[in-house]
């Protein structure tokens, strides 16, 4: 390269002391400096300049024109080199002042940026004989523009995305900026509202108002630097927006605030999500009415304020009469239709300050409050309303076009300022509702004290039942049955409760306990196993061998569809002959899905087990079912029974009976003989087996056994001597 075209040397070419001191300086200069000539090429430059491009002095000298350089405009894209500095000052004439431009270093796999300046040197006669090319990195200001943009860009689509509404409050100057999304918020175009201070003061809630303000006072002066608050602001067209305001407190070293930053959210969506989670808690959805949890809540702050004021109330429990048949026969969309009836019903006959809420299915609550000072005053007022309760809803009820009639069954408890136990109440009332039901239905009742210790009773007697099943506690007896020329022919099993070693408990005082405390099926089982290993012992014994067992079957279990399974299983795990079972059934068994009762009678009858139907002639609709159902036996009433031998009409329906059987090829068994008289009408007239005190008193299982096996044994030895 050439004499450094920067200096300036003494005529006998030894550079002067100045000339050092700026060539020194130009070589530490924190620039590039590079010289071009009139053709653009390079012919110097300092160390900065190399440094920046990328190449050695000799690289850079020998690149043609202009290619010593490779650059890109600030966008990132490639510059032309029309556009490099050198080229347009030597097309143009003009200098090239502050440009940025970026430069490529393909050897070192990177691009630096610079601040480029470029200024031409005319000769005497005003051509361009040199450009000057100055640059200053930048490159550290670029990348910290970049990160800025890339900031903004993610936080400008961040929330364009969302709902937040920005906004920033200089407390300095007093300006307030609003985005326009904040506008949009409320349903303005940016810059239709005045953009002051007072703005959000303007649009927010009257209610609202002294709130935000007060917060906002206490705010500012204390030490927080960032703060969370809900309030309400007008929206266009009249109705308000609840937002969710969320802001950052910009202070100086002092503590003073000095800027006030933040977003509002629309809470629109969830506030209407909070309202319908409540309906759905709170509220029935098929009526509107409050639910069970919105009364037990309500209930306690009732209560309250009964005992403050020292007044009486009521809770009333109400249950559509009949609800269940009118479901089952008119369908649950007509059923849905009078819950709702009702509902209406109900809120129009009550007063503005009473409480409604459905229980669920068709049981109502109603709760009454400042009935009266006494429980006289207050007891009238319920009758009161209960009239009129009764007289609203004992109006026919008009359902998809059809007239319906309903009544309700009403039971009510009263309370007063002493504490009430909330589930005592309800409990209270239902039993009241269900006396209203037993008394006649449709009509309203009240509890008294002995409702309640009935149950107590009722579920006391269920506990211990349960008790005595895990302890098989219950035990067999045994009631001998003859036939009419007094052989014995079989017995019928009857359960006993032996609770004590000394306390034997009859059924008539558990059966009712177990059928309503859900226990009936398995004291039936527990019985039909007991039934199932004595006939399996009998079949051991020769003289009881040829005896079969009646074993009473609730209609809980031939209602189950694996009871015929549980049956075979029994007998097959015993050993029982399933031709001497006979399981004794009631008429109630037919009242309902009669087809799958013969279903399942008949698997019985295809084991072998014989069927009998106690209690013929006190039922109904049994003569239509006799010819159907696979019976063996009917069993003529001890009712009919006790009066053959001095009621003519009691002995037409025995012989008719008798009769009726011996058509249908079915036996007759009469039980609940107890006279000499009885007897002798019943052989007379051809009864095939008889029972009765008469004959044989149930006895313990063992104690049958031995009676019964050692007789047979002593017959048959007389019988052959």
């Amino acid at each position: 390269m050439p004499a450094n075209p920067f200096s300036t040397r003494r005529a006998d070419g030894v550079p002067d002391d100045a000339q050092r001191r700026f060539d020194d300086l130009l070589a530490h200069l924190p620039a590039g400096v590079v010289m071009h000539d009139g053709a653009g090429r390079v012919v110097a430059a300092n160390r900065q300049a190399l440094a920046l491009l990328g190449r050695t002095e000799y690289e850079a000298r020998e690149a043609p024109g202009g290619d010593a350089w490779h650059f890109v405009r600030a966008d990132g894209s490639q510059m032309p080199p029309s556009e490099y500095p050198v080229n347009m000052v030597l097309r143009t004439g003009a200098k090239v002042s502050d440009l940025v431009v970026g430069v490529s270093r393909p050897d070192h796999g990177d691009v630096r940026w610079a601040i480029c300046n470029a200024y031409p040197e005319r000769d005497a006669h005003g051509a361009i004989h040199r450009v000057v090319v100055c640059f200053t990195d930048c490159t550290a200001l670029k990348d910290a523009e970049q990160s800025l943009h890339k900031s903004e860009e993610r936080m400008r689509l961040a929330l364009q995305g969302s709902t937040d509404a920005p906004w920033d409050w200089d407390l300095v100057s007093g300006e307030l900026y609003y985005s326009p999304r904040w506008w949009e918020m409320l349903g303005y175009v940016p810059g239709e509202q005045a953009a002051d201070p007072e703005a959000w003061v303007r649009l927010t809630h009257p209610e609202d108002r002294i709130r935000v303000v007060a917060f906002l006072d206490e705010l500012l002066p204390g030490p927080r630097q960032a703060y969370s608050m809900e309030f309400r602001l007008r929206h266009r067209d009249g109705h308000y927006v609840p937002v969710l305001s969320r802001g950052y407190i910009l202070r100086d070293g002092a503590g003073k605030a000095l800027r006030l930053s933040g977003t509002n959210t629309d809470l629109t969506e969830r506030k209407q999500a909070e309202r319908r989670i409540h309906e759905l808690a709170y509220f029935d959805q098929l009526t509107g009415l409050p639910n069970r949890r919105f009364l037990l809540e309500e209930l306690s702050q009732i209560l309250a304020r009964n005992s403050r004021a020292g007044r009486h109330g009521a809770l009333l429990f109400l249950d559509l009469d009949n609800f269940k048949l009118l479901n089952d026969t008119m369908g649950h969309d007509v059923g849905d239709l009078l819950l709702r009836e009702v509902a209406r019903r109900l809120r129009r006959a009550l007063r503005e300050g009473d409480h409604l809420a459905r229980l669920g299915g068709d049981e109502f609550v109603i709760v009454l409050e400042n009935l009266g000072a006494t429980p006289a005053e207050a007891t009238a007022e319920v009758q009161a309303v209960g009239r009129k309760l009764l007289e609203v809803l004992g109006e026919p009820f008009e359902l998809d076009g059809r007239l319906c009639a309903s009544s309700p069954s009403i039971g009510a408890t009263l309370f007063d300022g002493h504490p009430t136990d909330i589930d005592a109440l309800l409990r209270q009332a239902d039993l009241a509702m269900y006396r209203a039901k037993d008394e006649g239905r449709n009509t309203l009742r009240f509890f008294d004290p002995g409702m309640q210790a009935a149950v107590d009773r009722q579920a006391a007697l269920s506990a211990a039942l349960r008790t005595g099943l895990a302890r098989r506690q219950f035990v067999l007896y045994c009631q001998p049955q003859f036939g009419h020329d007094g052989s014995l022919v079989g017995a019928e099993a009857l359960v006993r409760w032996k609770r004590g070693t000394d306390e034997l408990v009859g059924p008539g005082e558990f059966i009712g306990a177990a059928e309503s405390g859900g226990l009936i099926s398995a004291l039936g089982m527990d019985v039909l196993e007991q039934g199932c290993h004595a006939l399996a012992r009998w079949a051991r014994a020769p003289h009881l061998a040829t005896l079969k067992l009646a074993v009473n079957v609730s209609v809980h279990q031939l209602r189950d569809p694996d009871f015929p399974h549980a049956v075979a299983t029994l007998l097959a795990a015993t050993g029982a002959r399933a031709d001497r079972l006979t399981l004794e059934l009631t008429e109630s068994v037919f009242a309902r899905n009669p087809d799958d009762l013969v279903d399942r009678m008949q698997q019985l009858r295809g084991l072998g087990v014989h069927f009998a139907l106690d209690d013929f002639g006190t039922g109904y609709s049994s003569l239509a079912y006799l010819a159907r159902f696979p019976l063996a036996a009917l069993k003529i009433d001890r009712s009919f029974v006790q009066d053959v031998d001095h009621d003519p009409n009691a002995s037409s329906i025995v012989e008719a009976i008798i009769a009726l059987a011996r058509k249908l090829h079915l036996a007759t068994i009469a039980e609940g003989v107890e006279l000499d008289a009885q007897h002798a009408f019943l052989a007379a007239h051809g009864c095939d087996v008889m029972q009765g005190y008469l004959l044989g008193r149930p006895v313990a299982m063992d104690e049958f056994e031995r009676r019964y096996g050692r007789a047979q044994a002593q017959a048959a030895s007389g019988s052959s001597t």
